[in-house]
C-alpha cells in the first residue's frame, strides 16, 4: 500500500511539475508501480496475505470468546 501511495504521488509531482520529480524520469516515477505489484504477487504465492486474513479472524474469535466467557462470570483465559 505505502508502495502504490509513493507511486501516485511521484507521478502527480511529475505531471504537475512539482519540486524534485521534474527532473526524475518517467521510469523511476512509475517504479513503485512495479514494485507494488511484484509485492503483491509475492504475498498472494508465498500465503503471506492469507495467514494474516486468519491471524485476524483468529483473533475477532478470541476477542468474541473472551467477551462471551466474561458475560458468564468466567474469567478470560490468559495466553
Amino acid at each position: 500500500m505505502y508502495l502504490l501511495l509513493l507511486g501516485i504521488a511521484l507521478m502527480l509531482m511529475k505531471y504537475f511539475e512539482i519540486g524534485f520529480a521534474t527532473d526524475l524520469s518517467w521510469w523511476w516515477v512509475l517504479s513503485p508501480f512495479g514494485l507494488a505489484v511484484a509485492w503483491w504477487a509475492w504475498a498472494d504465492t508465498s500465503g503471506y496475505t492469507k495467514r494474516k486474513a486468519m491471524e485476524g479472524m483468529d483473533k475477532k474469535k478470541q476477542a468474541r470468546l473472551d467477551k462471551q466467557r466474561e458475560a458468564l462470570g468466567i474469567k478470560p483465559r490468559r495466553r
